[in-house]
């Protein structure tokens, strides 16, 4: 058997024991016997909100299993028409069964990053949260090349986007923007780009064309459903509104329409200016019990979270990821060590590596310093 078609033998075995091991694979059998028994119980469409949470959970086990099965069956598949049509010195046989190889070596990879997303809430949607650190307008601008990153980011994997608010710049750029990003395991995968994320490259705002550094954080929250329930004491709230700027002339926003809600327990403030003050109300509800969520998420995860809970400001202390374009081009995420020379090609929305390198340092229990080789 040639190399590559052995390496690919066995980067799909190494998949399918990390799969096995996220399922728990020992007792999944057992486990769908369970669901099954519960399900058969008249009883159980009672209680709706228990019923729908059980068969969810019942199908991802569901899922998960026939995953496993399935790879593994065209693992041993193709790896029969390889021997085979080596013993017949059938060439074309074993070319097929290498390029079938390579490609579920390539599926096998993909789930194995799926499963990583099995967080209470990485299946739902989430808001994604950009604000200018200091630095004036190239804060700013560097603000709106993020915003327009994670924008093309999502509408490569066919999301839905939905701005919610936006502060434009004195000059140039954003000061804040928040969107609402929709589709299977939009939290999952952005979760971890919650951080600041530093620029060095050549101010184009620099009349003498001097390098500057610019900051700007990111922070991310999963769109609280109902699933998950969230109580917010109406006393402990203030709603304020405002009017919301238009886009001028006939389009200008003549109403106090956008809406402020201060959370005044923990001091969350979330708002929203779309065109209705009820549906303004509503999407700033959202965004707050999302915020409260992940607040929770963070008390139970407190150790793992303990430098998100201190991010501070954006500025040097608190980095995620660094984007040089000069004097060289390179991207690097400074938790897992992951970089790329395609600078462009990240800033246009190519933030799949970097993700998935982030889930799997979290999966395995790492540190930022032990996923860095004790930097």
């Amino acid at each position: 058997m040639r190399a590559e078609a052995q390496q690919n033998i066995e980067a799909v075995e190494k998949s399918l024991a990390l799969l096995r091991r996220r399922v728990g694979w020992d007792t999944a059998r057992h486990r769908l016997e369970e669901f099954n028994a519960m399900i058969e119980d008249p009883g159980l469409w009672s209680d709706r909100a228990r019923a729908q949470k059980l068969m969810r959970e019942r199908q991802t086990l569901v899922d998960r299993i026939d995953t496993v099965e399935s790879i593994a069956r065209d693992l041993g598949d193709n790896r029969e028409l390889v021997e085979l049509g080596e013993m017949e010195g059938d060439a074309e046989v074993v070319a097929e069964a290498e390029s079938a190889l390579a490609a579920l070596r390539d599926r096998a990879a993909q789930k194995e990053l799926e499963m990583l997303l099995s967080g209470e809430a990485d299946g739902n949607d989430t808001f994604l949260e950009i604000n200018s650190g200091a630095g004036g307008t190239e804060s700013c601008d560097w603000a709106a090349m993020l915003a327009r990153m994670y924008v093309r980011w999502a509408e490569r994997r066919g999301y839905e986007v939905d701005l919610q608010s936006e502060t434009a710049g004195e000059e140039a750029g954003i000061k804040s923007a928040a969107y609402r990003i929709g589709g299977a395991n939009a939290y999952g995968w952005l979760k971890s780009e919650s951080g600041v994320h530093r620029l060095v490259r050549i101010s184009p705002y620099d009349n003498a064309a001097r390098r500057h550094t610019s900051f700007s954080s990111v922070w991310v929250y999963p769109v609280v459903d109902d699933n998950i329930e969230i109580e917010v004491n109406p006393a402990d709230v203030r709603i304020d509104t405002f009017r919301s700027s238009g886009a001028g002339g006939q389009h200008v926003n003549t109403t106090d329409s956008a809406v402020r809600i201060t959370h005044l327990p923990t001091g969350i403030v979330v708002t929203s200016s779309e065109k209705s003050q009820h549906q303004n109300r509503d999407i700033a509800m959202k965004a707050l019990k999302s915020r409260l969520y992940q607040q929770e998420l963070d008390r139970r995860n407190a150790a793992v979270t303990e430098a998100h809970e201190a991010k501070g400001e954006a500025g040097w202390g608190n980095q995620i990821r660094s984007y040089v374009l000069q004097p060289y081009q390179m991207v690097k995420d400074l938790r897992t060590g992951v970089e790329t020379s395609d600078t462009q090609g990240v800033l246009d929305g190519n933030l799949d590596g970097f993700m998935a390198a982030t889930l799997a340092m979290d999966a395995s229990g790492k540190s930022r310093s032990e996923a860095r080789g004790g930097e």
